[in-house]
């Protein structure tokens, strides 16, 4: 009997010390697949990063201009038709041979005068305009380079070596003796932040989509959040329990996991085919957007009413208070911080979409910086799928910077859902 005994013993030992390593690699493939996961991101951001950070800088020439009226063709500087038929780029380019007045031909002069940005025209205008005394006189300014040469300075020193890209020997030689002398400066881009869409890399910006997703974001955040916590509301406190309610329950279950897209197509056939709202405006967008954010406010809102303990209520009817007042005064005071948090997901869901935008125009190429709702517009994730699919290599820094813009609105986002939650959460 005791021999049988310490037998059962030894096998339950053994069985134990299976279990224990059968638990003991279940956490380790855990623990291995949270690296993996981690490694990915950790590589994909560091790509990013490093394609896009040279983005937040620009190459700037200094040059000596002289505002030559005769060239200009200007009489009357407050002449405003004067200065907007002006030849500031001929001002440039006098610049330029001035410069190095060795050069003769006509390739090698178009090569010289593609030194300088063609907005660089539009600097002298700006300062001509500002200071009407600089006609016919001589100024020393920085003017934003050429993206080829933006580009080729960049990568100077680097372990790769130089992009020498579009670059002729030529050029490279006029750049290395602009640096010899000074005359190259990395600054901030400011036109990143301030300038809309271009077909220049280094005149481009982020400005315009970034006022559209704004827009946009505003018409989404003001259409479904009051619709989706009334619907919430109503579900959870006042709809009766049958079929019907059900079937509204599980259609909305079941619209959360549509693809967007499909929201796209909703909004392409209602907003702009029979209700015949503009394209690629804000307001059409943020109509999209609502139907598609709705699902994930309704569900994360009525998940935070139904956490809201059955007594809140009950005290509230015993003290004399209406289903209407309970509601108003009780409930919704009580589930509001888990509504908002399911809101800023939502919104941040909708900030990185762009597939139902693509549906109703928003990829349309758009220089000036939208001011209102029903102006012309595209978005952030839409600016991105545009510049990925530019030829020039300018764009593909472009195209990761704009990545880290976008990256760093979903990153603070999803913070604020979170320190919302922590902080105005109540625990019952």
């Amino acid at each position: 009997m005791t021999d049988l005994n310490k037998s059962r013993a030894e096998q339950i030992q053994s069985s134990l010390a299976k279990r224990y390593r059968a638990e003991k690699r279940f956490q380790m493939y855990g623990y291995a697949a949270i690296a993996f996961g981690l490694l990915c991101v950790v590589i994909l951001f560091t790509d990013i990063i490093s394609k896009g950070y040279k983005a937040f800088g620009q190459t700037y020439i200094q040059l000596e201009v002289i505002y030559d009226a005769s060239i200009l063709g200007i009489t009357d500087v407050n002449d405003s038709q004067q200065l907007a038929l002006a030849d500031f780029h001929g001002v440039v380019k006098k610049a330029l041979k001035s410069r190095f007045a060795d050069v003769s031909g006509r390739k090698a002069k178009r090569d010289l005068y593609g030194l300088i940005s063609n907005g660089a025209g539009y600097t002298l205008r700006d300062r001509l305009i500002v200071n009407p005394e600089l006609l016919n006189q001589t100024e020393t300014l920085w003017l934003v380079a050429d993206d080829d040469i933006d580009t080729y300075y960049k990568s100077i020193g680097s372990d790769a070596g130089a992009f020498t890209g579009r670059m002729s020997e030529q050029r490279q030689g006029w750049v290395d003796q602009l640096v010899e002398s000074n005359d190259v400066e990395m600054r901030v881009n400011r036109n990143f932040f301030t300038q809309g869409d271009s077909r220049e890399p280094e005149l481009a910006g982020i400005r315009g989509a970034a006022m559209g997703s704004l827009f946009t974001l505003i018409i989404t955040l003001g259409l479904s959040f009051p619709i989706g916590v009334a619907a919430a509301v109503y579900l959870e406190e006042f709809a009766p329990r049958n079929r019907w309610t059900d079937l509204i329950e599980v259609n909305i279950n079941n619209l959360a996991a549509v693809p967007s897209i499909i929201f796209g197509l909703l909004g392409l056939a209602i907003f702009i085919n029979f209700f015949h709202v503009p394209r690629s405006v804000p307001v059409v967008g943020g109509l999209v957007l609502t139907l598609m954010t709705l699902p994930t406010i309704i569900i994360s809102s009525r998940a935070a009413i139904k956490a809201v303990p059955p007594s809140i209520r009950d005290a509230a009817i015993g003290v004399g208070a209406s289903p209407m007042q309970v509601v108003l005064h009780h409930v919704l005071p009580l589930a509001m911080p888990g509504m908002l948090t399911g809101a800023i997901i939502g919104m941040a869901q909708a900030l990185g979409e762009t597939a139902p935008l693509l549906m109703i125009g928003m990829v349309a190429f758009i220089v000036d910086v939208p001011g209102g709702f029903t102006d012309p517009a595209t978005v952030l994730p839409v600016q991105i799928f545009l510049w990925a699919d530019s030829p020039e290599r300018a764009f593909v820094e472009k195209t990761s910077a704009a990545i880290m813009v976008l990256l760093a609105f979903l990153i603070l986002m999803n913070t604020l859902a979170v320190v919302l939650r922590k902080r105005l959460e109540r625990r019952w």
